[in-house]
């Protein structure tokens, strides 16, 4: 079909030409939010022809464009996806409307640098994960940076600019060895293209020494983006800031994913090494976030230390090295989406509604906003993981491939985490909702609106047929990078991993 050769350039520049649009048109009542609406709505819709037509078992990279771009240095418009960045580049399109219908009534000035912004943001989004040429790659890295701090600057609740500075720094710093690692990469082998550089490592004929000093820099880039514990230190004031449209579009897709693709995708000798490392900070931080998440008093806190655990438990799938591990990795990075989305928007509404995020100041809200409670508690169910939702599948195929293929202990402990997750999720939804009504249940406040209603019920029918039908994410996610349909849940071993992620048919 003529449209596969050019999807992923569509899927880029649509958000990027509503962006530009937003900003030429005067700032006019909503205006901004329903050419915002419309854009991000037609993007979503290109990216579902990506699984549509996207073919299973096809080794190598589908939809792929390269083609030069600029000559000296040699930087290549080279995109494509695969099984781990399909289902992603869907997500990331999923979202956009979502965001920006949980901003419609929550932004109320300077509409048109807000939505302008925000699409500049889901350019950058699918870019980082359709790009294959790690320069283009690091542009649009970079470029994910610039929209989320301005926004958090100019519409932080109540220290917006501190917490922005205190963002850009923590993800732009590691940035810089970053780049200093892809620009080493190019001067010994002339090539950003990730493809490329993949095979030459794997040769072996680049220096072991510094390669260690090269995958350590990237690691750091991204365990800061995701992030690991102890790089947490700017997520949680970014949640506090942060407009929802902007927290629940970002949340630690792009670090996890930049993890799979460039750490142990291009070093799988040194992941291999580190590893053991990754999976200890990686249950620290399941059992960190947890019990941090259960003393919280502001609900935004909350959510951002539940993130952490949440995020961590991804990072343990990917580090444990096994192919169920990465199957539960990669799916439960989209069910932390799904699930983010629907918690991010229902906790906004509730904000708008009632003028506070202080947990205390709520209590007995079930009986006031009946369909408001009903969607909190599913998706707060979805997300404790438990068995019929989208949570479990996840939860499970990485607990599960850790205990058999890294560690009881670990296990048993990140197991642990996950009902301090329970516990901390059920606690919020007995005092927002239950229990004898606070001062603030007495106020009136309208329920759930048509327009909300909407987008949550679809998120939350979401949530129940990823956890009963996980099938139809799976095969396509096992067809990552040219692996085909393979499950194990044994350690992989530097040589099965080197194999694993050449991507051109050897096995």
């Amino acid at each position: 079909m003529a449209i596969n050769e050019s999807i992923l350039t569509w899927i880029l520049l649509v958000p990027l030409a509503g962006a530009v649009l937003v900003a030429l048109l005067p700032d006019r009542g909503k205006l901004p939010a329903w050419l915002a609406l419309l854009t991000s709505l037609v993007s979503f819709g290109l990216t579902l022809h990506l699984p549509a037509h996207f073919v299973l078992g096809q080794h190598g990279f589908q939809y792929e464009i390269n083609r030069p771009w600029i000559e000296n240095p040699a930087i290549f418009y080279h995109v494509g996806v695969d099984g781990l960045s399909l289902w992603l580049v869907v997500l990331v399109g999923l979202l956009a409307p979502v965001g920006v219908l949980a901003s419609w009534n929550a932004i109320k000035d300077r509409r048109k640098v807000f939505y302008a912004l925000f699409l500049v943001q889901q350019t950058a989004m699918f870019g980082v994960f359709i790009s294959l040429d790690l320069m283009v790659y690091y542009g649009f890295w970079e470029l994910s940076l610039v929209p989320m701090a301005i926004l958090i600057a100019m519409y932080g609740r109540k220290d917006g600019p501190k917490a922005a500075i205190k963002f850009f720094l923590f993800t732009f710093i590691p940035s810089a060895p970053l780049l200093v690692a892809i620009l080493w990469l190019y001067a010994r082998t002339g090539t950003f293209d990730f493809v490329e550089l993949r095979l030459l490592i794997d040769s072996g004929s680049m220096p072991t020494g510094a390669l260690w000093w090269v995958a350590l820099a990237f690691l750091f880039a991204f365990a800061v983006k995701v992030p690991v514990f102890p790089l947490h230190g700017w997520l949680a004031d970014t949640f506090t800031e942060a407009p929802v449209a902007m927290a629940m579009v970002v949340a630690g897709k792009l670090g996890l994913y930049s993890m799979l693709r460039f750490h142990v995708g291009l070093f799988p000798v040194q992941s291999r090494a580190v590893a053991p490392i990754l999976v200890a900070l990686a249950v620290i931080g399941i059992l960190y976030g947890a019990c941090l998440a259960l003393v919280q008093r502001d609900f935004w806190r909350l959510l951002a230390f539940a993130a952490i655990s949440h995020l961590s438990l991804i990072t343990l799938g990917i580090y444990g090295l096994t192919f169920t591990g990465w199957d539960g990795a990669i799916y439960q990075i989209l069910n932390h989406g799904v699930v983010d989305a629907a918690l991010f928007l229902l906790l906004g509404i509730l904000e708008t509604r009632y003028a506070t995020s202080q947990i205390a100041a709520y209590g007995g809200l079930a009986s006031r906003v009946p369909q408001t409670a009903t969607l909190f508690v599913i998706t707060s169910l979805a997300m404790i993981g438990l068995p019929m939702l989208n949570g479990f599948v996840g939860e499970f195929l990485i607990l599960s491939s850790t205990f058999t293929g890294v560690s009881h202990g670990w296990a048993i402990a990140a197991t642990l985490g996950v009902i301090l997750g329970a516990a901390y999720m059920l606690w919020l939804v007995q005092r927002l909702f239950y229990g004898p009504e606070s001062e603030l249940a007495m106020r009136p406040a309208a329920d759930l609106r048509l327009g909300e209603l909407a987008v949550l019920w679809p998120l939350a029918i979401l949530m129940l047929v990823m956890g009963l039908a996980p099938a139809i994410w799976i095969p396509s996610i096992e067809n990552r990078i040219g692996i085909p349909a393979l499950k194990g849940s044994t350690a992989l071993p530097a040589s099965s991993l080197s194999v694993s992620f050449q991507g051109e048919g050897q096995q």
